[in-house]
């Protein structure tokens, strides 16, 4: 088993508050260009992704605000900048639905999780609508709901 195999298809960061705030309406996998230090970084978990999205400009798709930490054992000089906007690869004809489909009020591109597939870091994304707040209170009671349900049967 080499060293690879381990993280193949393994999530390394989850977005848990994504699915929360939005509506996911459909999910896209896509690659992310990294330089070294990020994807060791990535590896040890070091990464958020809170509060990051995906723009879409010029025919390329971007992944904005995810933090990566620097990586420790690096130097100064060498490391990468936390907060760098980070080109997605996709295909082009991906790419073009995606920005059709953003176009559309209250649609937008967030990330939900990165995992570690045969060596690759890649992104999952999601095409998701903002929920509104009353739509999350909803969501935490039939959440209470259901939990109560199956205490309940637990017991019984």
């Amino acid at each position: 088993m080499s060293a690879n195999d381990k993280f193949a298809g393994k999530t390394i960061v989850d977005n848990r508050r994504a699915r929360f705030e939005y509506e996911v309406l459909e999910t896209y996998e896509a690659g992310i260009e990294l330089v070294g230090t990020e994807v060791k970084s990535i590896r040890g978990g070091k990464a958020n992704l809170q509060d990051s999205f995906v723009l879409v400009r010029d025919g390329e798709a971007w992944l904005l605000n995810m933090h990566i930490s620097p990586y420790e054992t690096a130097s100064k000089m060498f490391n990468h900048d936390p907060t760098r906007r980070r080109k997605l690869l996709m295909h082009r004809r991906e790419i073009n639905k995606l920005r059709g489909q953003i176009e559309q009020k209250g649609l937008t591109l967030i990330p939900l999780k990165l995992v570690m597939n045969k060596g690759w870091v890649k992104v999952h994304i999601a095409l998701a609508r903002g929920k509104k707040l009353y739509d999350k209170r909803s969501a935490l009671k039939d959440r209470d709901i259901q939990r109560d349900a199956q205490r309940d049967l637990k017991y019984d």
